[in-house]
């Protein structure tokens, strides 16, 4: 268990150079076609400034956008004790609590640390969980907090974001704009089509990257959730529950989509294909193969 967390912590600076390779690699293309190689210093320092942008400021921007309200203890005790409790257990910071008013049930966790995180809970999830799966849920949460899978969730999300929009200049300097000067790599058509194919490959990849941390934080945080509580069947209950009643969120929007417990989108084959989230069942499969061990 300690080795996965160890192992995500340094697949968080490989994700991280991966990137900057990609960043750097449209940078480069683009400053060799229109032979200026200051595109390529002014994409290298604008990327690494937007992703210090998201490290501190995507916490309150998915907040936002969720619609989450904050809430002290006396505004819904039953849901602040679950959090209190387990925060205590593992020693970690108390974070700030929130209620996001939906019906569809569904919890997340934001923050760039453990000293600086938040979680929230929609009011569906409240209504149909019993407080041991409430406590599962909650714990799966606080398991994306100890495990700096909220620090990754938001470097991974604002490089995602910054490969989208480098590759878009790209395309319109492509098509509306640059050198064609036929002595130069501006005028050839190899150069220019490749350049092209690698500023639509390149989002997409960046895109793949993130579903696949995504996938793999989910199954870390069940089970260090389930290590907390030591009731896995209780999560393992809370996810099977998640499924029957899941429903699209009010307030949908894909950029954050992978910081859900469950899957907040509309249905379908492209969103299942592009999902930021496994199957349930396999999670489930595996906290019950985790049950049999306690």
């Amino acid at each position: 268990m300690y080795r996965a967390i160890a192992r995500n912590k340094r697949n968080t600076v490989f994700i991280i150079l991966l990137f900057l390779v990609l960043i750097g690699a449209l940078g480069w293309l683009a400053s060799y076609i229109y032979q200026s190689y200051t595109i390529l210093v002014v994409v290298l320092i604008g990327a690494v400034l937007y992703a210090l942008f998201q490290y501190y400021l995507a916490s309150s921007q998915a907040l936002s956008m969720s619609g989450a309200i904050p809430i002290q203890k006396a505004d819904n005790p039953r849901l602040w004790n679950v959090v209190e409790n387990l925060s205590i257990t593992t020693g970690t910071p108390m974070p700030a609590v929130y209620i996001v008013n939906d019906p569809a049930p569904n919890a997340f966790a934001t923050g760039r640390d453990p000293e600086h995180a938040s979680v929230a809970a929609t009011t569906g999830l409240l209504d149909i969980m019993t407080d041991a799966e409430l406590e599962g849920v909650m714990a799966h949460e606080l398991g994306h907090v100890r495990n700096y899978d909220i620090r990754l969730g938001m470097i991974v999300f604002g490089l995602t974001v910054a490969i989208g929009f480098i590759a878009d200049i790209f395309l319109r300097m492509a098509f509306f704009g640059g050198n064609r000067n036929n002595n130069n790599g501006g005028g050839n058509p190899v150069v220019l089509v490749f350049g092209l194919i690698a500023a639509i490959v390149a989002p997409l990849v960046a895109t793949l990257v993130q579903l696949a941390v995504s996938r793999q934080r989910e199954y870390l945080a069940d089970a260090t959730g389930a290590m907390t509580t030591r009731h896995p069947d209780a999560l393992a209950s809370a996810l099977l529950k998640l499924e029957a009643y899941g429903r699209p969120m009010q307030k949908q929007n894909s950029s954050m989509a992978h910081l859900w417990i469950n899957d907040p989108l509309k249905p379908g084959l492209m969103a299942r294909l592009f999902s930021t989230h496994p199957p349930i069942p396999q999670r489930v499969e595996r906290l019950q193969e985790m049950g049999g061990s306690f």
